[in-house]
């Protein structure tokens, strides 16, 4: 799990990288944290609909959505509950046709338990989670990481994907272009495993 203070990967981060490093003492203490308390089945449920929608018209259809079910826990509605309604109903709340496979295909996942409980999932590798979770309709790699660095707290994930961590190692390392997924996870073996925190700093350097 991602420690609050950070001390000890931002020490071997420091040492491993004088690159890094620079950019590690401009934006200076790390302030990465587990962004969100919700279980893997309800983050999900949340990231689906946000998927490429602007915040407040994802915000409003997500409450729209979670406003079709009165009794519900935790403020989602159950796996249970979304299976047995009908696709009209969660139409209803403005999700699109694809969306709403997607959020099924998730409810019916969950109960068959290929989706775990956070207490499960601290016993799945970051490639078994992301094996899994990526089954799920509308679900990628990128989505899983995230969940997996603000979700879940796990230490070592680098999304070579990431428009952001793309960018910011460009800025920090002086590269004509952005860095493809080789040129990425091959400089991210110096970070390891700390590759999270080191990830969250790439997202900094835009910011300077």
């Amino acid at each position: 799990m991602v420690k609050p203070d950070h001390a000890e990967a931002l020490e071997r981060l420091l040492a491993a990288d004088p690159k890094l490093a620079l950019l590690i003492e401009r934006v200076g203490p790390c302030r990465l944290e587990i962004r969100s308390k919700l279980n893997l089945y309800e983050s999900l449920f949340r990231s689906i609909i946000y998927q490429q929608l602007a915040g407040k018209a994802a915000a409003s259809i997500l409450t729209k959505v979670q406003g079709l079910f009165p009794n519900k826990p935790n403020g989602f509605p159950s796996p249970a509950q979304i299976l047995d309604a009908s696709e009209e109903l969660l139409r209803s709340g403005g999700l699109s046709r694809n969306k709403m496979l997607a959020i099924k295909d998730l409810a019916r996942k969950t109960v068959d338990g290929i989706v775990p409980t956070r207490a499960e999932a601290r016993w799945l590798t970051d490639g078994e989670l992301i094996e899994r979770l990526t089954a799920i309709r509308g679900v990628g790699v990128w989505t899983v990481e995230m969940l997996l660095i603000f979700g879940l707290g796990r230490p070592d994930i680098l999304p070579v994907t990431d428009y952001g961590v793309r960018k910011g190692f460009q800025l920090t390392f002086k590269t004509r272009e952005l860095p493809n997924a080789k040129q990425l996870l091959r400089r991210g073996e110096k970070w390891r495993p700390h590759r999270s925190i080191a990830s969250w700093y790439l997202w900094r350097a835009l910011e300077l």
